[in-house]
């Protein structure tokens, strides 16, 4: 029980003192606004609804379309959820990557849903986001929406949703508050995913860089980073660290020499690209906090996982979530923190009538 408090008092200093990057993240004529994270209430709701006594600090709220769809928005959009994740445990993992790819590409503005046009390629066909999915869910769920409440839900806030409830399904109750009002983004281009998401390869001074450009902190980058405790990913972008880490046939040191016996099983040479491997190994379907565990044996899958163990803050953020209830009160106020990340407001966007095209 000691050790318990004591972790809860200096992860409270972590989120206490941490700071918080106040640099832009908005594109050509986009006004945007910044996320905070939890229980930051105050102002005044606004626009087509909302709980007043719920508003966050850059004006996303709590059940924001309550006054304007007759429908209940958030229980339509659970319940569609968690009968497809029911239907495929494989769904919450895709719908959580969804959601960080779109906030970290022009801000939470559902601009990952547009589809490329002859002018124009999209974020969605960028090489990072190729083997993301989801799409098809939340066209269903906003096409059930605009039956009920045309022209009202927005697609950014269907996907903040989607993932909060995929996520809880396991749990068969909310792990986070979702704050709504977003508006979406009429802007996507594949030059911007491929300058602003995160690399499975990347050090760990250029992941903090890149989500303090998001106004994230350190707290953020090891709590997020725990959502790889769900789905998998291909042999191809492992086979580096397996076979010629360095250029000289060599395999990454960092990694447990036990554990890459078994990947080396899963993926061996030559390597096929459609191979898939867990990211959290015998774990990959279970939202916990084992990916701190296996992190802590140095079997964190890609080198960016590994990278948490190359900074003195970052390790103790590790060891500290080693505790689940610790992990998940973190990522519960990382996610709102996220969602928020470069949202529209105030006619700053639009609602689209079909997710994948602007009106």
């Amino acid at each position: 029980m000691r050790k318990l408090v004591f972790s809860l008092i200096f992860l409270a200093i972590f989120l206490g003192t941490s700071g918080i990057c106040k640099a832009g993240h908005g594109g050509p004529s986009e006004g945007r606004g910044r996320g905070r994270g939890w229980n930051d209430h105050g102002g005044r709701g606004r626009g087509r609804g909302g709980d007043q006594g719920h508003v966050g600090q850059f004006g996303l709220t709590m059940n924001y379309y309550r006054m304007s769809c007759r429908s209940d928005v958030e229980a339509i959009v659970r319940d569609i959820v968690w009968r497809n994740v029911s239907a495929n445990p494989s769904l919450p993992a895709k719908l959580l990557r969804l959601h960080y790819h779109d906030c970290f590409v022009r801000g939470c503005d559902a601009s990952i849903l547009l589809d490329s046009t002859p002018g124009n390629q999209a974020e969605k066909d960028a090489g990072p986001n190729r083997s993301v999915t989801g799409y098809e869910l939340i066209d269903f769920i906003k096409e059930t929406l605009e039956k009920l409440c045309p022209g009202i839900v927005s697609c950014a806030d269907i996907i903040a949703l989607a993932a909060r409830d995929a996520v809880s399904f396991q749990f068969q109750r909310p792990m986070w508050p979702v704050f709504t009002g977003r508006e979406d983004g009429r802007i996507s281009q594949s030059a911007d995913a491929v300058a602003g998401l995160p690399s499975a390869s990347a050090d760990f001074a250029t992941l903090l860089a890149n989500f303090n450009s998001n106004g994230l902190d350190i707290v953020d980058l090891v709590t997020l980073s725990g959502a790889h405790t769900i789905g998998i990913t291909h042999c191809s972008l492992v086979s580096r660290r397996l076979y010629n880490f360095t250029g000289n046939g060599d395999t990454d040191p960092t990694l447990n020499p036990e554990y890459v016996k078994t990947l080396k099983k899963i993926c061996p040479l030559p390597i096929i690209s459609s191979t898939l491997v867990e990211m959290d190994p015998q774990s990959s379907t279970n939202f916990d906090n084992h990916y701190y565990v296996a992190l802590k044996q140095n079997e964190g899958i890609f080198q960016s996982d590994a990278a948490l163990l190359t900074d003195p803050k970052s390790v103790a953020l590790v060891q500290l979530f080693q505790n689940p209830s610790l992990f998940f009160e973190s990522f519960a106020r990382s996610m709102i923190k996220m969602g928020e990340v470069g949202v529209l407001i105030n006619g700053q966007g639009e609602i689209r009538k079909n997710c994948r095209v602007v009106n």
